[in-house]
């Protein structure tokens, strides 16, 4: 049983795995749209929106923070371009859209990940 197992492995160790969503995280940040597999958009999204509310504080304490997980140039973006777009909005900052067609190489879904600003 998963009981208290949150999120997915994606086949990759834990080192792995983080820098492999940060890195996830600052081109979604940086580009405001990314296309990837739909497992991935789902994890993608429940880490994003975490940090946009982190963001949404406008605090130094709370961009010291985003640097520290993210980067400076992706939480540059986001603490002054993107959270004060959003500061009205109480949730929902992720759009996931199914793309009809599939990864090539493994047939996998594809979705495209948003901001809705």
């Amino acid at each position: 049983m998963r009981h208290l197992n949150k999120g997915r492995k994606f086949g990759r160790t834990r080192g792995d795995r983080n820098l492999f969503m940060k890195s996830l995280i600052a081109n979604l940040i940086i580009n405001k749209k990314i296309e990837t597999t739909e497992a991935r958009a789902r994890e993608l999204k429940v880490e994003t929106e975490k940090l946009v509310t982190l963001a949404k504080k406008q605090t130094l304490a709370a961009y010291r923070l985003l640097i520290s997980r993210i980067g400076e140039k992706p939480a540059k973006e986001l603490f002054y371009n993107i959270a004060p777009k959003l500061q009205d909005r109480k949730g929902g900052y992720i759009r996931i859209v199914k793309s009809p067609r599939r990864r090539k190489r493994d047939g996998a879904p594809v979705a495209i990940v948003e901001f809705v600003l």
